[in-house]
């Protein structure tokens, strides 16, 4: 598996499993049927952010986009979202992807990573964060509609970066 930074050629070949799930209305809270010019913008990302893919070959295992939380006087926060096609869920792709984005957003000098909205019954990705160092460090309540279990938390996780 080879992660590299995702080219304007890689986009249509991401669209496919990032409108997969959206649709699964499981994980993101992305509007629904976002065609592939309206989905561009929420995923591929333009500098100081980042966008990648992990790739085996010819085929697209996953991507994940990355760069500043907030701008100015916060940007010293990182965040980050990852989507793993579901055809090759259970290879590491997930994990391997975090760790990448983790040592990026190190070597660029960012004090630590936020994720501001990982869903609560996501169990997977709350496990891989949490192994990957972590800290959920509040949840609200009641912020996510899922199509499964109702109304449930969404989490914010936090890595500190700065030790």
């Amino acid at each position: 598996m080879l992660i590299r930074d995702a080219g304007d050629g890689d986009w249509p070949l991401i669209y496919p499993f990032f409108a997969e799930i959206v649709a699964e209305d499981k994980t993101y809270a992305f509007p629904d049927g976002l065609s592939l010019d309206e989905a561009r913008g929420w995923w591929m990302e333009t500098p100081p952010g980042r966008t990648v893919v992990a790739v085996d070959g010819d085929d697209i295992l996953g991507s994940a986009k990355m760069g500043p939380n907030r701008p100015g006087r916060g940007s010293h926060v990182a965040t980050a979202s990852f989507m793993v096609d579901p055809r090759h869920r259970g290879r590491g792709v997930g994990r391997n992807l975090g760790l990448h984005v983790i040592e990026w957003v190190r070597s660029a000098g960012y004090r630590s990573i936020q994720f501001n909205a990982v869903v609560e019954t996501n169990s997977t990705a709350v496990g891989l964060w949490h192994s990957l160092g972590f800290r959920t460090i509040g949840t609200v309540p009641e912020a996510f509609d899922h199509p499964d279990h109702g109304l449930v938390g969404l989490h914010v996780m936090w890595l500190d970066l700065s030790a």
